[in-house]
């Protein structure tokens, strides 16, 4: 099963476009909004300064790209 990890922020309507992708194709997922200082912090430590940011399987995705998460979760 693949680990798929989001970083989002409130009001942010590319982040509930993925979230929503990802609950349509019933993958599971991690939620952690940058609100959080901890969370926050991963997401610059993964020279990242946008939402959403998504980790799928530990590679970064720093823009919304349907095609590529499909491919790193092997969805055809």
């Amino acid at each position: 099963m693949s680990e798929v990890t989001i970083y989002t922020q409130d009001q942010c309507p590319p982040c509930q476009f993925v979230k929503q992708y990802f609950t349509e194709k019933e993958i599971p997922f991690t939620e952690k909004n940058i609100k959080n200082k901890q969370f926050k912090n991963e997401l610059i430590d993964l020279d990242s300064f946008s939402t959403p940011t998504v980790l799928i399987n530990g590679k970064v995705f720093y823009q919304v790209d349907i095609e590529s998460f499909n491919k790193a979760l092997g969805i055809h």
